[in-house]
């Protein structure tokens, strides 16, 4: 019994580097979120400014002003996306595929926040746990210091994932609000592109 408790002994200890060095990635890939997040916040604002009052007076008759309003540049994937539909040449198929297409891209746009509520806590636990069987054992000889620096590690890597965490949780549900806003907006445009191929 004695073997097998050193083997998992062992592997939990050897765990504790690479566990490190993912949670330091996933401190510097959360900073870079904040950063495309800011980033998207100012697309996004100005894109809803321009779109907000289009919408409210948009109708079947009138689709080629919005597709003239629309920036040469997208400004968002939404944009992007209605520049895309308008140009389609009403084709129902088509509008579905770039429906589908925007639904695709914000799926994997949300997938790194998603991958950062997740993996924070789990490695932060993980750089928790792994360093307080080298504390107690500090302890049990005596051996303060030991167990300080390996109680300190402990800390570090909680504080870590959680804040990984954060990061991933808040613009998780920002980021769906939007996507939700958008999809909602394209969804309209499509259906009175379909009045508008009925109509003719």
């Amino acid at each position: 019994m004695n073997h097998i408790t050193d083997i998992l002994y062992w592997i939990s200890t050897g765990l504790l580097v690479p566990v490190v060095i993912l949670l330091i990635l996933l401190f510097g890939r959360s900073l870079l979120l904040v950063g495309t997040f800011f980033g998207q916040y100012l697309a996004l604002r100005k894109s809803e400014s321009l779109l907000r009052e289009r919408l409210d007076s948009l109708t079947s008759d009138n689709l080629d002003a919005l597709a003239e309003a629309l920036p040469a540049t997208a400004s968002s994937p939404a944009v992007g996306t209605i520049r895309r539909m308008l140009q389609s040449g009403a084709s129902a198929a088509h509008v579905q595929r770039l429906l589908a297409d925007f639904e695709i891209a914000a799926d994997k746009d949300l997938a790194i926040s998603k991958t950062l509520t997740k993996l924070g806590p789990m490695l932060g636990l993980m750089g928790t746990l792994i360093p307080m069987g080298p504390a107690l054992v500090g302890l049990a000889a005596g051996d303060i210091a030991s167990m300080a620096y390996n109680m300190q590690v402990a800390f570090a890597t909680t504080v870590v994932g959680l804040f990984a965490s954060a990061v991933g949780f808040m613009t998780q549900q920002v980021k769906q609000r939007w996507y939700l806003q958008d999809m909602t907006n394209l969804e309209f445009i499509a259906d009175l592109l379909d009045e508008k191929r009925n109509a003719r």
